[in-house]
């Protein structure tokens, strides 16, 4: 959850299998109370509202095509790759949000996988 503001075609699908359009709405509302809808919100609450995103440390994002927060992941990492910040992306075709609980299906393992290797290289590197 990087941007309270709900405005990607991803953020807008009905018939998500997991965390749909209502709970993502839910889930702002309770994160920022009376803060919610505002426009001034400040971009420490929902990172995608920072115009400036350089000098952010090396950073890996990981989402499914199946997922309410697909495009503005997409839209989160190109924009902090064109701030020059190290950044790797992933996005697992068919993955839900919260493929990390399906532990021991293969797309799962791969998720988790590709996280450990890049996590390894950050701190082996």
């Amino acid at each position: 959850m990087i941007d309270d503001r709900q405005c990607t075609p991803s953020s807008q699908q009905d018939g998500l299998p997991i965390w749909s359009k209502a709970d993502n709405e839910f889930g702002w509302r309770a994160y920022l109370g009376s803060l919610y809808g505002s426009a001034d919100l400040p971009y420490v609450a929902a990172p995608a509202r920072a115009t400036d995103l350089s000098g952010l440390p090396p950073s890996y994002l990981a989402v499914g095509t199946v997922d309410g927060f697909r495009d503005e992941v997409i839209d989160y990492a190109t924009r902090l790759s064109q701030a020059g910040v190290p950044t790797d992306l992933r996005v697992y075709a068919g993955a839900p949000h919260g493929l990390q609980i399906a532990v021991g299906t293969s797309l799962a393992d791969r998720w988790a996988s590709d996280l450990e290797m890049w996590l390894a290289q950050q701190m082996f590197h």
